[in-house]
């Protein structure tokens, strides 16, 4: 009898469809020679310090450094405290049982590092010797599932993925429980959570925040010169910019007096755009947050629900290429989508015969390749569904197409001595932009698709209107998803040191599957809210960067070196007890540094709106009251909507919060509303009477 452990449920019953085991049990399914269970995510982790017999926050605990490290079975939190969770216990017993039947095992939990740690965690904990396989797909197709089973690869091949991932959970637990704990021992209000990758992101966020409030706008002034010949409008800008309205304007009326410009030169270059590659998880939740407004956590439960229903390949891949076995498929990839509605006249502008290869490169496919869409072309999906579908299958339609070829003219003019330029593109050959109609690169803020007459240096051009633009100098952008993820992925590009920056280029914080989680921890924290599609620290959140921003625990570069680790590990490059090591030497001057931090407390003091006697308390994930017999709470999290302090501020002293957008539903609707406190300190809400007008 052979065992098979997939990671949910829904693949487990895909699985054991094709190998006909279909008698249904509590936990598994059997029949065949088989007997398919799943794990239902992580249901075994590291154990918390109340297993070692830690209790509480004290000094004189830490630094916690286990060893060995305990495995426990995954909590739920209750009245009492943390408890194990009963399903978790039910599915282990049975997945006990089904282990000690069996004569081997055969794991197809999802093929990337969490998916390894989740069967090893399992496999580990419950002491068993059984021999292992890997089941190794990357997707659930029924093509791809027997074609994995015909493959079936010998479990000690994966045992450095395994390494590696233990290696990154214990990294976790040692810099996360030991960091968290010293800070919030030194702040002795409320719990100041610090995380191995949290907490540089968080980096990121408040000296972006920072740098953008501090930044000083300037304003300056450019003179424009419009003309017109052979039937084309088109204009010119001053190169020279000027800092004094008058002596700009003063220079204009002496162009207009003059009346003209003449033609100094006329640059003509061809410029080819290669298409765009493959999405990996990481570039399509960042185009899904510019095109969409989704958050990086929603597109990967999007990705992960199409993946599920065969119409995706797995989704949490780090790379945008595919391998040269995968090539042969394309062409009927394409075909598929024909009759998908909105497709045909996209298929219609390939070239059929002559697909660009780009995509293809056998040494950048990691453990997956570049998401794909499947043979399986599906027709009912939600709304958000259809569009991170149609992302996908029109970034491989365009991915295949062959450049786009565009003049690119500059044009450079003189009046009255000043140099003005003119900028035009002219596409030649659409090549893949003709795949969506999209000409322009939306990167380049400068291109202009414009078709401009043909210019000879020498050409006198009449001016037929000149103005004076007002222009101010840009602060950095705040971080919205989109960029935060950029930064995240390319945190090696942002080191000043420049070996460390050449070593590191390629290297991110966090991985494709991981990101999106730790985006949400910091709302979760409460170390930063959105505005609008603006990430923006919170007091809170400013409060924790200012405290640990010159420390190692908030440098990216730091950060990106762990990372750097933990992928030598996976190739058996690295012992997985030097990087531990190195983690716990760390854990001792983390915690050592925090707990010679001076705390400056949150200076944010409300009376309780129930009791109205004592002051309330802060904490990570509510305010409350500190009176027992009052029990005043307000959760700082409503509707999957993270209220800020000020927030909180304005609710007990003004009774009512701003207008809250974007607010969730039981049933996951969106809606906009405020939230109202009453003299007996109950909420309520009140929903926005203006847009009810509207509609």
């Amino acid at each position: 009898m052979k065992a098979v452990i997939a990671e949910k449920p829904s693949v487990a019953r895909e699985i054991a469809a094709l190998l006909g085991a279909t008698e249904k049990n509590e936990g598994f399914l059997k029949g065949n020679g088989y007997i398919v269970t799943w794990a239902i995510g992580h249901l075994i982790s590291l154990g918390m310090p109340s297993e070692y017999g830690i209790t509480g926050f004290q000094k004189d605990n830490l630094p916690i450094l286990p060893d060995p490290f305990l495995l426990t079975v995954r909590k739920v939190k209750k009245e009492k405290g943390y408890l194990d969770d009963p399903g978790a216990v039910r599915q282990l017993k049975i997945i006990e049982i089904i282990f000690e039947q069996c004569d081997s095992i055969i794991v197809a939990t999802d093929a990337g590092r969490e998916g390894e740690l989740i069967f090893r965690y399992i496999y580990n904990y419950l002491n068993c010797k059984k021999p292992f396989e890997r089941l190794w797909i990357s997707s659930l197709t029924e093509k791809a599932i027997d074609q994995g089973f015909a493959n079936l690869k010998p479990g000690t091949d994966f045992d450095g993925l395994f390494f590696a991932a233990q290696a990154r959970s214990r990294a976790d637990w040692l810099v996360g429980i030991n960091s968290t704990q010293a800070l919030s021992l030194q702040a002795g209000n409320g719990i100041y959570s610090l995380g191995r990758v949290q907490t540089p992101t968080l980096s990121l966020i408040c000296k972006r925040y920072i740098d953008n409030k501090n930044f000083k706008i300037e304003t300056y002034w450019q003179l424009e010169l419009k003309y017109l010949k052979d039937g084309f409008n088109f204009s010119s800008i001053s190169k020279e910019k000027w800092d004094d309205k008058e002596k700009a304007t003063e220079i204009l009326k002496s162009i207009e007096r003059l009346g003209s410009s003449i033609v100094n030169s006329v640059d003509k270059r061809n410029s080819n755009e290669q298409p765009p590659l493959l999405f990996d998880l990481t570039s399509l939740q960042k185009e899904a947050n510019k095109k969409l407004d989704l958050t990086a956590e929603e597109t990967l439960s999007i990705a992960q629900s199409l993946y599920e229903q065969k119409f995706i390949t797995y989704p949490r891949t780090g790379s945008k290429y595919i391998s040269n076995d995968i090539w042969p498929e394309i062409p009927d990839l394409v075909r598929a989508l024909e009759n998908r509605a909105g497709y045909k006249e996209r298929i219609n502008n390939v070239k059929w015969g002559r697909f660009n290869k780009r995509i293809v490169n056998d040494l950048k496919v990691t453990d997956h390749h570049a998401l794909l869409i499947t043979d399986k072309i599906p027709s009912a999906l939600s709304s958000k569904e259809n569009a991170i579908y149609d992302m996908i299958a029109i970034r491989l339609i365009e991915s295949i197409c062959y450049q786009c070829t565009k003049e690119i003219t500059e044009v450079k003019l003189e009046s009255l001595h000043f140099e003005f330029i003119l900028k035009g593109a002219r596409v030649i050959d659409p090549g893949w932009r003709s795949i969506q109609n999209l000409f322009k690169n939306e990167d380049n803020d400068e291109e202009v698709i414009l078709n401009i007459p043909t210019l000879k240096e020498g050409d006198s051009l009449s001016i037929n209107e000149a103005n004076i633009l007002e222009k101010k100098t840009r602060p950095p952008v705040l971080y919205t998803e989109a960029g935060l993820l950029s930064a995240m992925e390319n945190a090696g590009r942002q080191i000043e040191n420049e070996e460390e920056r050449k070593s590191l280029n390629n290297i991110g914080i966090g991985t494709p599957a991981t990101r999106a989680a730790i985006i949400e921890v910091l709302f979760d924290r409460n170390y930063i809210v959105r505005e609008k599609k603006n990430l923006v620290p919170t007091k809170k959140g400013i409060q924790v960067y200012e405290l640990v921003k010159e420390k190692k625990i908030a440098d990216v570069a730091m950060t990106a070196q762990w990372e750097l680790a933990l992928q030598k590990i996976e190739n058996n490059e690295l012992n997985a007890n030097l990087f531990q090591n190195e983690m716990e030497s760390y854990a001792k001057e983390i915690t050592k540094e925090l707990l010679s931090t001076e705390f400056v407390p949150n200076t944010l003091q409300l009376k309780c709106p129930k009791c109205k006697i004592h002051n309330l308390i802060f904490n990570e994930h509510v305010v409350k009251c500190p009176d027992k017999n009052c029990e005043w709470i307000q959760f700082k999290k409503v509707c999957e909507v993270a209220l800020s302090d000020k927030e909180m501020e304005n609710l007990i002293t003004k009774k009512r919060t701003s207008l809250l957008k974007g607010m969730k539903s039981r049933s996951g609707n969106k809606f906009d509303a405020y939230i109202i406190l009453d003299e007996n300190g109950k909420t309520s809400f009140e929903f926005d009477k203006k847009k009810k007008k509207n509609k």
